[in-house]
């Protein structure tokens, strides 16, 4: 297990933790002047960490809670009456990981989200809400497909490596660097599992609380102005696709800015490479730095990409960190 959620005693911080690792999409806020609130994208930003996208509480933060997260296509709205619905959206129930969230939402979100629950995922255990879907941001999910079983268990991590052929030993590393932080029970009972911290179990199209104004008062993220992307005024094709391809794998942990400082960068140690700083030289080794994007750096949370972008999708990444972070 993650070094870091492994410290946790409390049902409560993990919760908060894995709310804020895995956060997805969410369409804007009531606050923002909209007045129509979207309960599936609040559901989707806040809930779907323990309670799963269907509702059915398969999710692997649910394996680390005690009691386990409500599995909402159990229910009926019989057995959960939307006044108690509500309550615990505000209030909180204590003695388990689900945590207030009168000081998050609006009203409006509140109510939107409790009427999501309540129409699509009551007693509705068909519920059509994938994970690795489009929809999500997962639009090209087969390209991990060498992976796939370890995922399942299909292929043990124990298994010798002259007994792999050459897409299974690539379908191993992978595994190791890209999925096992989600998908590791098929083997954690072996304890073989060793987590490689990588960006593929985050949303593509990730949103990063609400922006300015930033301060204790408000409460809002002191990370969020790094969520922001640094987008420059001229680009070329490939600077345009390697921002795109930046912040869809990259951005995770060097931040949307560049600059490492967001909030999962302030957790990993060693600290993820500032692009903005001046003592980042790409231009004097560029070819050392797209070696180090291919092959990964050992002892690091920078895992080796070689396995998925291809030579030219890094060469795009470099061309983009090259004309957006220079300092």
């Amino acid at each position: 297990m993650n070094k870091h959620l492994a410290t946790l005693s409390s049902n409560t911080v993990l919760a908060a933790v894995l709310i804020l690792l895995t956060c997805p999409a969410a369409a804007a806020a009531a606050d923002s002047g909209m007045d129509f609130v979207d309960g599936q994208s609040v559901y989707r930003f806040y809930c779907y960490q323990c309670h799963g996208y269907a509702g059915n509480a398969q999710t692997l933060s649910s394996t680390y809670l005690d009691p386990k997260p409500r599995d909402f296509t159990r229910e009926s709205r019989e057995s959960l009456p939307v006044g108690r619905m509500l309550e615990a959206v505000r209030e909180g129930r204590a003695g388990t990981a689900m945590i207030n969230f009168d000081a998050v939402l609006t009203p409006a979100e509140i109510e939107a989200v409790v009427w999501y629950i309540r129409d699509e995922l009551l007693g509705n255990p068909d519920a059509d809400a994938k994970y690795h879907s489009p929809e999500n941001g997962w639009v090209n999910h087969d390209r991990y497909r060498a992976a796939f079983p370890f995922v399942t268990g299909e292929l043990s991590l124990g298994t010798p490596p002259q007994e792999l052929d050459a897409t299974q030993q690539a379908g191993r590393e992978l595994y190791v660097s890209a999925c096992v932080s989600c998908h590791d029970q098929p083997n954690s009972a072996e304890g073989e599992a060793i987590w490689e911290t990588r960006a593929v179990s985050f949303p593509r199209d990730h949103y990063s609380h609400r922006q300015p104004p930033l301060d204790a008062v408000s409460g809002a993220s002191p990370y969020a102005r790094h969520e922001i992307p640094t987008v420059p005024e001229i680009m070329t094709d490939e600077e345009a696709r390697g921002m795109q391809l930046y912040q869809d794998n990259c951005a995770f942990c060097h931040a949307p800015d560049g600059t490492g400082q967001n909030w999962i960068g302030s957790f990993l140690e060693p600290k993820p490479r500032d692009f903005t700083s001046r003592d980042f030289a790409l231009g004097k080794a560029p070819d050392a730095f797209r070696e180090r994007v291919r092959q990964g750096i050992p002892n690091t949370a920078m895992p080796a990409w070689r396995h998925v972008l291809s030579d030219e999708e890094i060469d795009a990444i470099i061309a983009y960190v090259r004309v957006a972070f220079r300092p």
